[in-house]
């Protein structure tokens, strides 16, 4: 008997198959649900002990940065739960250098470690995943 949960393959044979799975955020923090909803995804996927990769391009990049003040938006700040990621075993985070740069922000504006790649290396890093999925 197989049961498929969200691509992952959870039948007894397969239960212990480890995919890699990036997860592509794309969207500034606030104003719309993407980035909290791909949060709560990559949560669940480490969950289910699975290769989790999390990059950062576009305004994405600003999903980081140090400093966020959300009291005139009226939306939680939920910035402080990419610091706890280890301790999910998430520790794959990378950021498009490019993306970074155009917005005039470096490593140091950022609340956590990052690995900073070019699009060209981040292209590589995608052609390695089982599963990418951009928010």
């Amino acid at each position: 008997m197989s049961e498929s949960t969200g691509g992952i393959d959870m039948d007894e044979e397969s239960s212990g198959t480890v995919k890699k799975f990036a997860f592509i955020n794309r969207k500034a923090p606030y104003g719309t649900i993407y980035a909290l909803e791909s949060l709560e995804v990559v949560l669940i996927s480490a969950a289910f002990d699975q290769d989790v990769s999390l990059v950062f391009m576009d305004d994405g990049v600003y999903q980081l940065k140090k400093g966020q003040g959300t009291k005139a938006v009226g939306m939680k700040n939920f910035s402080p739960t990419y610091r706890a990621l280890e301790g999910y075993d998430i520790e794959k985070l990378y950021v498009e250098k490019e993306s970074l740069e155009s917005r005039g922000l470096t490593e140091e504006d950022l609340i956590v470690d990052v690995e900073v790649l070019t699009a060209e290396e981040m292209a590589t890093l995608m052609d390695e995943q089982d599963v990418v999925m951009s928010f």
